[in-house]
């Protein structure tokens, strides 16, 4: 990011969260769960699956870790109950994994035994490389015991991915790939823009030669044509990829990874905790931090 964008991001950071929601509402569902379902309803009667998430990381006090276990169980219930095409998305930090690998493990265990009730799916999604390691021996301990209802995320920006992949590729795992967010540094994770893309789709080859089941989750142009040609190379079916985007962006581009007849799912996040999750939508695009910046000060248009 440079260093202007920087500033303005900043900036917005310290702006009252009820301002900074009106243009929050762009990336999140809302504050609740009937937000949530709303909004899934609404994808699903466009044929676009969701992956729904209450949001919420690093809590390390048990008690909030049950109330979120319960909240994540309530909404499998739900999603049952109105029939809706989505799985859920999970953080393991929000699940206690600071608290201990075990005590996370035990907070899982109910949530995608509840999953596999229903037939249903829980992602595991990757956070910064201090969880790494544990995320992936999470992942291996619930995949021995609900190996087609749960799945893993990988960052492609990281260097120790294709190695990562190498060894989850052995369960046939089922993945996210993404190219990361957390800012990481430099001894650890690729930063040039088409390095980051090169990467992906290497990881996204070797997937696919040991007939692992992707989401691939961009929102990048020339990464999603790669796909596109990887795709049709392979001869890929229906049943082998899908591709994934955030709620709120590259609308557009959704509509034409649609139109060429690909399943496309959309991450669905909502909660009272959306004041985090947002400022690092505004760190990712900071064209939106400028347009908030915009709007409180007209003198610099």
């Amino acid at each position: 990011m440079n260093p202007l964008h920087s500033l303005i991001v900043n900036s917005v950071k310290i702006l009252p969260k009820s301002f900074i929601y009106i243009f929050a509402k762009k990336y999140i569902a809302g504050k609740t769960l009937a937000d949530g379902v709303s909004v899934t309803k609404q994808l699903n009667a466009q044929g676009i699956s969701a992956t729904m998430d209450i949001l919420g990381e690093s809590v390390t006090n048990e008690k909030d870790v049950i109330a979120f276990k319960d909240q994540f169980l309530e909404l499998l219930d739900v999603i049952e109950k109105e029939k809706l095409d989505s799985n859920i998305s999970t953080k393991p930090t929000q699940f206690g994994l600071n608290v201990g690998l075990d005590f996370c493990y035990e907070q899982y265990v109910e949530i995608v035994e509840r999953a596999k009730k229903y037939n249903n799916f829980v992602r595991i999604d990757m956070e910064d490389s201090s969880t790494t390691d544990n995320i992936i021996s999470l992942y291996k301990m619930l995949y021995e015991k609900y190996p087609n209802n749960v799945g893993i995320v990988v960052q492609a920006y990281l260097h120790r991915t294709m190695n990562d992949i190498t060894e989850l590729n052995k369960l046939n795992a089922n993945y996210r790939l993404c190219k990361g967010i957390y800012i990481e540094p430099k001894e650890i994770a690729y930063k040039g823009r088409e390095e980051i893309r090169d990467n992906f789709i290497k990881c996204l080859n070797k997937m696919f030669d040991d007939n692992c089941y992707v989401g691939i989750a961009t929102h990048d142009d020339p990464i999603v044509d790669r796909a596109y040609k990887i795709i049709e190379e392979r001869n890929l079916t229906k049943d082998q990829y899908e591709f994934q985007m955030l709620y709120g962006v590259k609308e557009n581009l959704r509509s034409k990874i649609r139109a060429k007849g690909h399943k496309m799912r959309v991450y669905v996040p909502f909660g009272e905790q959306w004041h985090f999750y947002a400022i690092r939508r505004l760190q990712e695009n900071p064209q939106l931090a400028w347009y908030i910046f915009k709007s409180i000060f007209p003198f610099t248009q």
